[in-house]
């Protein structure tokens, strides 16, 4: 068969929302696109684990302290989901992982800004997982197998992670004057990078156009961006909070909420490695890695070993 013929074939499972598994011919752009996008994905959950777990310690009660430390671990277990979909399309886990350690690969611009008190917490699981559900749970039907499947299991614990950090903000929000200020604090702080975090203006995102193309992505970025500043400005008159835009307003004609300008510039600051922690969560992820060779290395060994007790037994 000619490439013709396969890109023929290929074309005709997307239009028939057929999925594409691993071992499928596929064009090389959509591979390359898949790559970026699940290791952005999984570098994003790994990294995403440092803003909290340095609060695990700092929690204020044993129920929290477990239930933070609960959903840190739920995050590793995200991105290990998604190296291992990633690995389907030829690419390895240390050569993702060195292109995060070398700068090359992106991780969600989100995790670049800072904890700096409780209420953070529940600000970044209300918000920030909030905003990753929207963009996720479509993910559960995108193009790609390998990559569908796994996001079924990261929805349904994002979506616990998103419950409680809205349960941390409205415990707050109800308490004293001081928790509240607290919350409301957290929301100034987190709310335009949570609304930055589905990524440039449609006009402006360089692989948008493709990969809705190839049903990899089933929504924009703006449609998405949207959504979400619907559904958190009614979550945020529960929580008696105010959101931090002056320009937010129902429109009763398009039937949505409209919303101040976005800052982009801070956005491309932060991806291009400028953000106020860029450089302590990638000195920190790479520290990591160094300091766990020797796990690696006994783990290999003892697989070694396992190995050749195994070729031994069945020879005998």
């Amino acid at each position: 068969m000619t490439v013709h013929s396969f890109q023929e074939k290929f074309d005709e499972k997307i239009d028939r929302e057929d999925t594409i598994e691993p071992r499928d011919w596929m064009p090389d752009d959509y591979r390359k696109t898949l790559i970026r996008q699940i290791s952005q994905h999984a570098h994003s959950e790994i990294v995403g684990m440092l803003p909290e777990g340095n609060w695990i310690t700092r929690a204020p009660s044993l129920r929290r302290k477990a239930v933070l430390l609960a959903k840190v671990q739920d995050e590793g277990g995200h991105g290990l989901y998604l190296y291992s979909a990633a690995e389907t399309l030829g690419i390895t886990r240390d050569e993702m992982l060195e292109q995060l350690h070398s700068g090359k690969a992106k991780y969600s611009s989100i995790f670049n800004y800072p904890t700096t008190t409780w209420a953070d917490m529940g600000a970044i699981g209300w918000l920030v997982d909030g905003a990753a559900i929207m963009n996720q749970v479509p993910l559960c039907r995108t193009s790609y197998g390998p990559y569908a499947r796994a996001m079924v299991r990261v929805c349904k614990e994002e979506s616990f992670h998103q419950r409680q950090g809205f349960e941390i903000m409205l415990t707050l929000s109800n308490g004293t004057e001081e928790q509240k200020k607290m919350a409301q604090d957290a929301l100034n702080r987190w709310w335009w990078p949570s609304i930055m975090m589905f990524g440039p203006p449609d006009a402006e995102s360089p692989n948008s156009e493709s990969s809705m193309r190839w049903r990899i992505k089933r929504f924009s970025n703006d449609e998405l961006r949207q959504k979400f500043v619907d559904v958190t400005v009614e979550q945020t008159r529960i929580l008696g909070l105010e959101i931090p835009d002056k320009d937010l307003k129902w429109n009763e004609e398009r039937g949505h909420y409209d919303y101040g300008q976005i800052d982009w510039d801070e956005f491309w600051n932060v991806v291009k490695g400028n953000g106020p922690c860029n450089k302590e969560r990638l000195e920190t992820r790479k520290k990591a890695w160094e300091e766990g060779a020797w796990v690696r290395e006994a783990a290999l060994a003892h697989a070694g070993k396992r190995a050749e007790r195994k070729a031994k037994s069945e020879a005998a």
